[in-house]
């Protein structure tokens, strides 16, 4: 990191990735000036587009954290930078896991429209995002419903600046299973991204679903493995900003058992 910011150019995709692995140990602090810092050499260097990706980049780890406000911030200003179709892609996912389904509707229908044949956001990030938002309105079984056409497709390669959305599909996949009660298929999701960790690598999904499985194994009545996976995660996270609600939650579920 010395050296890149040493040479004054093309440093922004060190910060940007040094940002992902901070928000994956919840430092969300550290993660934001790092952002702001790829962002800036990014602009400098005329990287408009790459500039725009590591806004929406920073409102995921935002919103999948529990903050909403800074999170729709992000996605704004991204789109303000650039309108690329990498853009609007992200920026439309973004939007339906904050549940905005007004606008992330309106930019799905967009990308259908002008992307006929495009197989990943055909047969990935629209049902994905649909998915997203069928969660949203409380329909756990139409969410899995879409994400049966995604499953070939769940360990691709979504983007190529960044692994905060590598494995989305498994991971809400984890969530509706949750949401019904269904603790062995949503353990059998989360634990596709602890057993591809080099498909998520530093992306902050990596972490919270440790979380994840750790809420799944109580929903099994295995209290045992649930404790484990409370502590792996709350050892991951021993130096995270004490202020995040997620971790604050974690915590108490945990004492709980």
């Amino acid at each position: 990191m010395a050296w890149a910011a040493a040479q004054g150019d093309g440093e922004f995709a060190l910060f940007a990735d040094q940002a992902n692995t901070a928000a994956y140990y919840g430092q969300l602090h550290k993660a934001r000036e790092l952002s702001k810092r790829a962002v800036e050499s990014a602009i400098r260097s005329e990287a408009q587009e790459t500039a725009a990706l590591y806004r929406i980049d920073a409102a995921s780890r935002e919103m999948e954290t529990g903050n909403l406000s800074l999170a729709r911030d992000s996605v704004r200003a991204g789109r303000a930078l650039s309108s690329s179709r990498s853009v609007e892609v992200v920026a439309a996912f973004a939007l339906a896991r904050m549940g905005d389904a007004a606008a992330a509707q309106a930019l799905a229908r967009e990308l259908e429209k002008k992307n006929p044949a495009n197989s990943l956001i055909k047969f990935y990030w629209l049902p994905t995002l649909r998915a997203s938002l069928e969660l949203h309105a409380g329909s756990p079984q139409a969410a899995l419903s879409l994400l049966q056409m995604v499953a070939p497709y769940d360990l691709s390669q979504s983007s190529d600046v960044s692994n905060e959305f590598a494995m989305y599909p498994a991971y809400i996949r984890g969530e509706a299973y949750l949401l019904q009660h269904n603790g062995d298929a949503a353990a059998a999701e989360f634990q596709k991204l602890l057993d591809h960790r080099g498909v998520v690598q530093n992306g902050i999904l990596g972490a919270l679903s440790r979380l994840q499985l750790a809420r799944a194994e109580v929903l099994r009545g295995d209290v045992a493995s649930a404790r484990k996976q409370y502590r792996d995660f709350l050892s991951l996270w021993r130096d995270a900003d004490p202020d995040l609600s997620i971790l604050q939650q974690a915590k108490a579920e945990s004492a709980k058992l």
